[in-house]
């Protein structure tokens, strides 16, 4: 952490209910949302959530807890008394804000990834927490907590269970990207084109540069703000971090998919015996998983939506019998959002408790 930016660490706890003060900076986004929901789906003890963006957004009606509130204006006064901060906005939002809610106090959790690579910075998932038994220390002084990119969180989860039951010499995984992970305006983009490519109109190219409807891109055009290969490059980071080197690193290109919301993932698994499915089946099956038989429609990005759970499917590779293939798909919102509030849970867990300190 910055050394001009001093955090109080204080804890602002209502005294009769000791339940917590949130803000979500960015809760008109689609992640946003998510969180706002996620927190009252595992009833977080909140006696507060602040709905803040920017000027897009501010003045909209949302709703929380069965409550109708607004989207105000994000202002350093704000973040007084505020013990949880999400960044659920774009990372030039989060740049412009992080350092204030610092000095207020506030533990902040990072969606847009834009504080990753700042000093003191961790990127956490608690699901692959618990799966590897880790017990994470308290912080002294609040730092940044980055939400782990959601496919780093899948892939993770799905390679640590499997190599427990039989070592992976070789991973290489195929992912498909939805565009929700550019927002709302990412969704737009891809709504437009579709109408304009059916009306014979010009396409608008403001997000991705290049036709993404009805087309399957490995590559943005040079106008775009970002990269199919920086993204990639995130998603193995963040493995890396979150996995402690217990499992092997995938291989991997991600490819922009012609669908608005939910990941999907093809991964292919050499391992150092014959694939057993049985086993694996039952090494993979738990917390966060769901098999799919193959009575059972297959996963997609459809059935995947508003789950909690990766949906998966197990079938052998023809060409190889060391091999098995995985399809495995997800809500990349919903599961972002599950992964920030429960680093907030933890975090909760270690703040002073009862009075301010």
């Amino acid at each position: 952490m910055n050394s001009n930016i001093k955090s109080a660490g204080v804890t602002h706890l209502e005294p009769a209910t000791g339940f917590y003060r949130v803000a979500i900076v960015g809760a008109g986004s689609l992640k946003g949302k998510d969180v706002a929901e996620m927190l009252d789906q595992r009833n977080f003890p909140s006696s507060e959530i602040k709905l803040l963006d920017d000027d897009e957004a501010l003045g909209k009606l949302e709703a929380l807890k069965d409550e109708i509130t607004f989207i105000q204006n994000v202002r350093g006064e704000q973040f007084d008394k505020v013990d949880f901060t999400f960044f659920a906005s774009d990372a030039e939002s989060t740049r412009r804000n992080w350092k204030q809610v610092m000095k207020a106090g506030s533990s902040i959790v990072d969606l847009s990834y834009a504080l990753e690579g700042e000093p003191g910075a961790v990127v956490r998932a608690p699901w692959i927490e618990r799966q590897l038994g880790q017990t994470i220390p308290p912080e002294l002084e609040p730092v940044p907590v980055v939400a782990a990119h959601p496919i780093a969180v899948v892939l993770a989860l799905l390679l640590l269970r499997v190599n427990a039951a039989a070592p992976v010499k070789r991973a290489v995984a195929t992912v498909f990207q939805p565009a929700s992970e550019h927002g709302q305006k990412g969704m737009d983009e891809l709504h437009e084109q579709t109408i304009n490519l059916l009306s014979f109109q010009q396409l608008p190219k403001d997000i991705f540069d290049v036709q993404v409807a009805f087309n399957l891109v490995a590559r943005y055009g040079e106008k775009s703000a970002t990269t199919l290969s920086s993204i990639s490059d995130r998603i193995i980071r963040h493995y890396r971090r979150i996995t402690a080197e217990q499992a092997p690193v995938p291989s991997m290109q991600v490819l922009q998919a012609p669908i608005f919301h939910g990941n999907a993932v093809s991964l292919n698994l050499q391992l150092d015996r014959v694939a057993d499915l049985a086993q694996l089946s039952s090494a993979l099956a738990g917390e966060h998983v769901s098999l799919t038989p193959s009575s059972e429609e297959a996963p997609s990005n459809v059935n995947a939506a508003g789950q909690g759970d990766i949906l998966v499917t197990l079938t052998p590779d023809a060409a190889d019998l060391n091999s098995v293939w995985l399809w495995a798909t997800s809500d990349n919102l919903r599961v972002a959002a599950s992964i920030a509030v429960e680093l907030a849970e933890s975090m909760a867990a270690a703040r002073p408790r009862g009075k301010i300190q």
